[in-house]
């Protein structure tokens, strides 16, 4: 799972919901519902016709946290945070740097379009390691990334790949990765992207 804000100490996180105070652990199950409902609509191409970005990635925090937290879903966050040892941008920052974050991204996905190279792999870097930086929202970012990431394979006809790292030493290189990218290193992101890629061809043959 992609790190999202860190409770001090390792407390259990809770989050004000329309059904209550619920911890992390009760949220998870109903924001997966919500999450695989968002997929399917991913796959049938709901989300195809629409082309800002920073619009795009608010839909999909609305369509996945809008029930449970309608006060702040699908609104870029308005507090400071910290994840892990990463302090992102001030929250009145937000809105420029996704706004910079789509135009960016919608340059880079003009020039590798069609491509199966480095550029590609250093615009699907970008993509997912500069907006997990940024941590637009007060919560979900990690979730609200991975449906982004679905859009945008989507978009590129390329393979549904695992996002997700499937054990230990592939979660340690994928956190080591994001810290890369805190700091606009997207190689280690790339190689991820890579290995993802392959292990895809690897399970399918």
């Amino acid at each position: 799972m992609a790190p999202d804000t860190t409770p001090p100490g390792g407390a259990t996180r809770y989050v004000q919901t329309t059904r209550g105070l619920l911890s992390y652990s009760q949220l998870a199950p109903l924001l997966a519902e919500q999450v695989l409902r968002v997929e399917r609509d991913i796959a049938a191409g709901t989300f195809a016709r629409r082309s800002s970005f920073p619009d795009l990635i608010l839909a999909f925090h609305s369509e996945i946290a809008g029930e449970l937290c309608p006060e702040w879903a699908g609104q870029w966050r308005n507090a400071e945070v910290r994840v892990g040892e990463h302090h992102p941008p001030p929250p009145y920052r937000v809105p420029m740097l996704m706004s910079d974050y789509g135009e960016d991204l919608r340059v880079r996905l003009s020039n590798a379009s069609g491509r199966m190279d480095n550029l590609l792999l250093e615009t699907l870097g970008f993509a997912e390691g500069r907006l997990l930086s940024i941590h637009p929202f007060t919560d979900f970012n990690g979730r609200v990334t991975r449906l982004f990431l679905r859009e945008l394979l989507r978009r590129l006809e390329l393979p549904p790949v695992d996002l997700v790292p499937t054990n230990t030493a592939g979660e340690t290189a994928y956190r080591a990765a994001l810290r890369a990218g805190d700091g606009l290193d997207w190689r280690p992101l790339m190689q991820i992207w890579q290995q993802r890629f392959e292990q895809f061809t690897e399970s399918t043959e």
